[in-house]
């Protein structure tokens, strides 16, 4: 486990110290990622400009589940971009290379790149959690406190086992893009705000068939004790379960992988 995080953290480095290389670059990456999480802040804005609550969401709290939107789907490009150039390796046969090196073949694909948009969402997202807290009577206790970190990680965990279940299916769906993945990507819009707008078949999609639900919604509604807050402590099974159904459709694809012309 040690020698693979190692891995996996020098392949990241390395593909960090390339970024940075190109200072603006760098910063204009950041910007644009802040820059998106602003646009969904007015979006945001303006829908409360209008209506005091939405599906019994306050803005505060509302801005809380825009924020952990943010934060989530920021970390996807700081630590697992390289999983989106995997149609690529497999349409050019370029996950040859990754086939005869000693180490493993998903570290050295997660690790080969880093988008640094990612970082502007973080920051962006964690700026709008801030202020929605501060603006939340939540009753804070170190159990809480415990229990809010753990679905935090959970979260994340559920949003970057969805990045590699998307492009694994690049395994199966011949072609050099990702298509497929940036279709179910589109979807985590939807968890941007309070799944109760939605109807019941949207809200049982993105419940029980590509649980984005959990990367967002129950762990904050579990936090604000809104209706049924139990279902958010169920996202840690919802992470587990996805990170199993990742590494298992990872090690499917590379069975299915014939090199160039696939």
């Amino acid at each position: 486990m040690l020698r693979t995080l190692r891995i996996y953290r020098r392949g990241l480095g390395a593909n960090l110290r390339a970024v940075l290389e190109y200072e603006a670059d760098f910063w204009i990456l950041v910007v644009a990622g802040a820059l998106f999480q602003t646009l969904n802040l007015l979006f945001l804005s303006s829908v409360f400009a209008h209506v005091p609550t939405l599906n019994g969401w306050t803005f505060p709290e509302a801005l809380l589940l825009t924020g952990m939107f943010g934060v989530t789907i920021g970390t996807g490009p700081l630590f697992f971009e390289g999983t989106w150039r995997l149609a690529g390796k497999i349409n050019h046969g370029e996950l040859d290379y990754a086939l005869v090196r000693p180490a493993p073949v998903p570290v050295q694909v997660i690790s080969g790149g880093i988008g640094l948009h990612g970082v502007g969402d973080m920051l962006a997202g964690g700026a709008m959690i801030a202020w929605a807290l501060a603006h939340l009577d939540v009753a804070w206790s170190p159990v809480r406190v415990l229990v809010a970190l753990v679905l935090l990680v959970s979260a994340i965990t559920v949003n970057l086992s969805l990045v590699v279940l998307g492009n694994c299916a690049s395994f199966w769906i011949a072609g050099p893009h990702p298509f497929f993945a940036v279709t179910l990507m589109n979807i985590n819009n939807l968890v941007r705000y309070p799944i109760g707008i939605f109807g019941l078949g949207v809200r049982a999609a993105l419940t029980l068939v590509v649980p984005w639900a959990f990367m967002t919604y129950f762990p904050v509604a579990w936090l604000l004790d809104k209706p049924s807050p139990w279902i958010g402590l169920l996202t840690p099974l919802a992470a587990l379960y996805l990170a199993l159904l990742a590494r298992t459709a990872f090690r499917a694809g590379l069975r299915r992988y014939d090199s160039a012309g696939h």
